[in-house]
């Protein structure tokens, strides 16, 4: 690319380094609330006016209730005996990401499939910002298309590009690693 270059991590330009103890004290605790599948006092960790900003299929919620009732309540229907394991967190200053999975059981309608009992595998990315001890902004990205997956359902259809490789059936599997043997 020759020429002006497009501003990079603008966002996180102004970042108080000095607040990454106070951050991953809210991140953990966050992650523990919804282990304890907490909704109603789930605003200890998020501003009131917080955005939570999915990816497609999960959608923007803008505020805590929009979440809790969006986002949250029709989750936790969906999927119960939900376990959420964070593989790995960073933190520097006012933000933070994580990227792991949940295990869960599909127990209600999930993107119009109906309950099938299946115990599933629901893989995500988070990015945090956190501002004077409450989640202000929250970039998640969910991996529907492999849940449905695991529930019977080819959102593309055989066209999907992992039918590039060799091993299409191929899971990644993080227990795998080189380090984690």
């Amino acid at each position: 690319m020759s020429g002006a270059r497009p501003e990079q991590a603008y966002l996180s330009s102004d970042n108080d380094r000095s607040k990454t103890e106070d951050t991953q004290r809210v991140i953990v605790g966050m992650v523990d609330g919804l282990n304890d599948h907490r909704i109603s006092d789930i605003g200890e960790f998020f501003a009131e006016d917080f955005r939570w900003m999915g990816n497609a299929g999960c959608g923007f919620k803008a505020g805590l209730r929009e979440f809790q009732e969006a986002w949250q309540k029709p989750f936790q229907a969906a999927f119960s005996e939900k376990v959420c394991i964070d593989e790995a967190r960073l933190f520097d200053g006012e933000w933070a990401a994580a990227f792991g999975r949940q295990e869960a059981v599909h127990s209600g309608p999930f993107m119009g499939i109906e309950s099938s009992g299946k115990k599933v595998v629901i893989r995500y990315m988070d990015f945090w910002k956190v501002v004077d001890g409450k989640i202000i902004d929250n970039w998640v990205m969910v991996d529907f298309p492999d849940i449905m997956r695991q529930l019977g359902v080819d959102v593309f259809s055989g066209h999907g590009w992992e039918n590039f490789t060799e091993n299409p059936k191929r899971d990644f599997r993080p227990d795998q690693l080189p380090w984690r043997r």
